[in-house]
């Protein structure tokens, strides 16, 4: 039988799916191929209203979640998104953070359980090209979240052996440079978070 031919995207957060697959995933919708998207977890420890940050004061956990889904469904009617999956694990939260202990956290969730999930819609929508991120999480990203993303996609594919090719993203790290000082003369405010210099994918491994 005949395949359709089908791209799936998996990601860790309500938003990921824009910084480094919106190109594609709108791309190859308007071409009229099937398009998936795959979405991990919630998004729980974003930052909250005004920018309360995660573990601060007033910060909602739970508001946070409903806003980011939200965001998320208006972003793949944008980038004409087929079909959006919500595996609906908790965010672990970035390395370090005090989120990464919560027993629901993705990181957390067996990887038998959370690998064997993503399997199952590899086997209902059988893509023939599947995109996730690489080992570190997306250019020594590093977020427990997207290594976690990572590692269920490539067992589910080993699993199924059904996707042809498994891409990882991959953002130069002067392109990441040159993103921020572009958003930053249209105004942009990121106070003191922005990127390390050895944020992104080195020319070595292009």
């Amino acid at each position: 039988m005949e395949r359709q031919l089908t791209l799936m995207v998996v990601h860790a957060h309500p938003d990921d799916e824009c910084l480094s697959t919106g190109g594609i995933l709108a791309r190859y919708s308007e071409e009229g191929i099937r398009t998936v998207l795959v979405t991990c977890t919630n998004g729980e420890q974003g930052d909250g209203a005004g920018g309360v940050k995660p573990g601060d004061p007033g910060h909602d956990d739970a508001a946070v979640a409903v806003q980011r889904l939200g965001e998320l469904r208006e972003s793949v009617a944008h980038l004409g998104v087929e079909h959006l999956e919500l595996l609906g694990y908790r965010d672990s939260g970035m390395e370090g953070w005090e989120a990464n202990a919560h027993p629901e956290a993705f990181a957390n969730v067996p990887l038998e359980e959370s690998a064997g999930r993503l399997a199952e819609l590899m086997e209902r929508y059988r893509p023939q090209v599947v995109v996730t991120y690489d080992e570190t999480g997306g250019g020594g990203y590093g977020h427990p979240d997207h290594v976690r993303a990572h590692d269920i996609t490539v067992a589910a594919v080993e699993r199924t052996g059904i996707p042809d090719k498994l891409y990882h993203t991959a953002i130069p790290r002067a392109a990441i440079k040159r993103m921020f000082e572009l958003m930053r003369a249209n105004g942009v405010d990121f106070g003191d978070e922005l990127p390390s210099d050895d944020f992104g994918t080195p020319p070595t491994r292009r």
